[in-house]
């Protein structure tokens, strides 16, 4: 107990610090959650609009927010067509959250233009950065990572950890433990790495093991709090496995049919909840613990039913809440996988949604916002349109403000 009491005032004085800032993908929680006052609930390019600014080059990388201010990647190719084959600078920039002004911009490393080619919806820039203890931790997938000070001055870089990509980079690292953890998911040899935070030597790399036809997965990994440990989760092509931050051993592992692997686990009520992805998604709640293979002993339910391959689910008391790709939410009963209700709401979706109070938000690809409320019986508060440009990334909120970053911009909308 003695040893646990440091930490649970550390995460007690965190907390009001936890509601104004939002450091990693998903939130200080990874669930999603937006417990930042105020979030605004109606705009367009013209309302509430409290600024947008251009960016350089092109990224699907999501902002991250601390103490005002905001910290994003971006790749910027050589020449007028960010999409071209062609060399790239991979870049951290700095946002002030009131003005939008940038600053500071700068290059963390070049790509070669003989880097392999991408899914024409991912970008060279596409997971989002960790910022923590006065550090940026900066990911670019089969690139490499890095660390910056908050003033844009690297601390390290490391690149020994190749692997073939396929589509380009996705998953988002989390920092657990003093260790920065991540997939290489490639087409052959994928394994899951753990860097030190200190100096970005290499802690472990486990290889994910198995008999995948299609090795390639994106999903950022979820560390959950079970028996005592911290337990890093992680889904791959045709399997969810849990792993100790401290050297790697993986623990258990649950088998599936799926591959391209992208929503981020979620955790709750004694389950762990996923999808499988491509071809024919498939939703899983899964009771984590046990050795070895698991799949006999601990898969609770499955559903079937528009399950989304991209955008990562949302737990909200007893309900999951997701949309599917084609834009088809759903509200399923989450300790048995009875559907509430499934409805289109949207067109095409990438963006994880966010639950703000018990307000839902869901981001369409072409700038189309829908607000739900986060309930059993389907309800539909409003819709929100920034047209015009693509927008992938999942927003992120601030207090009094919600930034959404387009395919060439970023819109801070609201007050913040």
């Amino acid at each position: 107990m003695r040893r646990l009491l440091p930490a649970l005032l550390l995460l007690a004085a965190a907390g009001p610090l936890h509601a104004q800032n939002w450091p990693q993908f998903r939130g200080p929680q990874s669930d999603g959650i937006v417990r930042a006052p105020h979030i605004p609930t109606s705009w367009s390019t013209t309302e509430n609009v409290a600024w947008h600014v251009s960016l350089p080059g092109k990224g699907w990388s999501s902002p991250v927010l601390q103490d005002g201010r905001l910290y994003l990647t971006t790749a910027l190719a050589v020449g007028a067509d960010q999409d071209a084959q062609a060399a790239r600078s991979l870049r951290a920039l700095c946002l002030d959250l009131k003005s939008g002004k940038t600053l500071w911009d700068q290059e963390v490393f070049p790509e070669s233009a003989q880097t392999a080619a991408i899914h024409t919806k991912n970008s060279h820039a596409s997971p989002t950065p960790i910022v923590a203890d006065g550090r940026l931790y900066l990911h670019f997938g089969h690139e490499g990572t890095a660390c910056l000070d908050l003033n844009g001055k690297k601390i390290w870089e490391q690149r020994s950890l190749t692997y073939p990509p396929v589509h380009g980079g996705g998953a988002s690292p989390i920092l657990v433990d003093g260790r920065l953890i991540f997939p290489c998911d490639g087409a052959d040899g994928p394994f899951l790495a753990a860097l030190h935070a200190s100096d970005g030597t290499v802690a472990w790399r486990t290889p994910r093991g198995g008999n995948a036809t299609r090795k390639f997965s994106f999903c950022t990994p979820l560390a959950i709090p079970w028996e005592g440990q911290t337990h890093i989760i992680s889904p791959f092509s045709d399997a969810i496995a849990a792993y100790l931050p401290s050297d790697g051993q993986e623990l258990w592992r649950l088998t599936y049919t799926g591959y391209s692997v992208i929503a981020q686990p979620t955790f709750g009520h004694g389950l762990l909840f996923f999808t499988t992805s491509y071809d024919s998604p498939v939703t899983y709640a899964v009771r984590p613990g046990g050795r070895g293979d698991v799949t006999a002993s601990h898969l609770a339910w499955t559903q079937d039913k528009r399950s989304p391959n991209t955008p990562t689910p949302i737990l909200y008391g007893d309900e999951l809440y997701q949309v599917a790709d084609n834009g088809i939410a759903s509200c399923l009963n989450a300790k048995t996988g009875e559907i509430h209700w499934q409805e289109r709401t949207a067109r095409t979706t990438s963006a994880s949604p966010l639950l703000v109070g018990d307000t839902l938000y869901l981001l369409d690809e072409y700038g189309t916002a829908t607000l739900l409320k986060a309930s059993p019986t389907f309800a539909k508060i409003g819709e929100n349109k920034l047209d015009g440009e693509r927008t992938l990334a999942t927003p992120t909120p601030a207090p009094g403000a919600l930034l959404i970053r387009t395919e060439t911009g970023l819109y801070c909308l609201g007050k913040p």
